[in-house]
């Protein structure tokens, strides 16, 4: 049961990233260099007082995809974020949950794995759904909620790559890899923003520090905490189930405080595009048990 409880609390708090960002009165790489930067000092502080100690030498062995994972990182929280500033919560969010999606296209090739008939059916649901979403979305309000999906559409193939490539780290625990990574991508995130912003993140206003915090600490470092500490003692079918907490809190904020509306159109699009990922995450164990125990958003 406790480990139940954690995990819901780590997918409730992911579902609220979105309203979060919206406070932030930042890029979307300077808010994602922030995040990354206080989630990975949180999670390292965590990690000392367990007494847990880094194996520098498996670091240096899995050092080339721990840079390209930092890299899908990065990309995945700046697209993501993105997205929040052109479209609805809603939208962002069914946009990126098109990630399961591409890992099933992409499994066969990269990792080998069967695609059955019926994820077929389900990937064909869920690209349905995309486009009634999509569709209706640019009928309705021009092009800023297409742009905003296509930037959630961007931030899932980024995550997708994350999910792919921390298949091939070994002899790294899950919450060392988090660490990690998320040093990687504050790391590489720096000179980016430094470049493309110069020092304007030195300038935040007052009123977006308190959600900086919160993003930082909360979000990524309890967030993920919590979602490791969960997922250890959890089966795989549990997991792929109780992760759908995630874009219900999303939706329900977006629909409950920001007052944002969706067509009847979108809600269909929505529950295809959901309810296909879940049916094809429930067909197969093995596969929930290794897309959830790599590192989250």
């Amino acid at each position: 049961m406790k480990s139940e409880v954690q995990f819901i609390l780590s997918m409730v708090i992911f579902g609220t990233i979105g309203v979060f960002v919206r406070y932030i009165e930042l890029s979307s790489s300077e808010t994602a260099l922030l995040s990354s930067s206080i989630g990975c000092l949180f999670l390292m502080f965590v990690f000392f007082l367990m007494k847990g100690s880094i194996p520098w030498k498996r670091v240096k062995a899995n050092a080339a995809i721990l840079l390209f994972s930092g890299i899908a990182l990065g990309g995945n929280w700046i697209f993501l974020y993105k997205s929040y500033e052109y479209t609805t919560i809603t939208n962002a969010t069914l946009g990126y949950y098109f990630a399961p999606v591409f890992v099933m296209l992409l499994s066969p090739l990269i990792l080998k794995e069967n695609l059955p008939a019926k994820k077929v059916v389900c990937i064909g649901a869920a690209v349905l759904g995309l486009i009634l979403i999509v569709g209706n979305g640019f009928s309705a309000a021009g092009t800023g909620d297409v742009i905003g999906i296509s930037f959630g559409l961007t931030a899932a193939a980024f995550y997708a790559a994350l999910m792919l490539l921390n298949k091939f780290i070994r002899g790294l625990a899950k919450l060392e890899i988090t660490i990690i990574q998320l040093g990687v991508t504050a790391l590489l995130l720096l000179p980016y923003v430094l470049f493309t912003e110069g020092v304007s993140i030195l300038e935040v206003s007052p009123s977006s520090i308190p959600f900086i915090l919160i993003l930082g600490i909360v979000n990524t470092g309890i967030g993920f905490w919590l979602f490791f500490s969960g997922m250890q003692k959890l089966k795989g079918q549990s997991i792929a189930m109780l992760s759908y907490v995630d874009p219900f809190v999303a939706i329900l904020i977006s629909w409950l405080i920001l007052q944002e509306q969706m067509t009847i159109v979108q809600m269909l699009g929505g529950v295809l595009l959901l309810g296909s990922t879940f049916i094809s995450e429930n067909q197969s164990i093995q596969f929930t048990k290794r897309f959830m125990n790599a590192s989250a958003k």
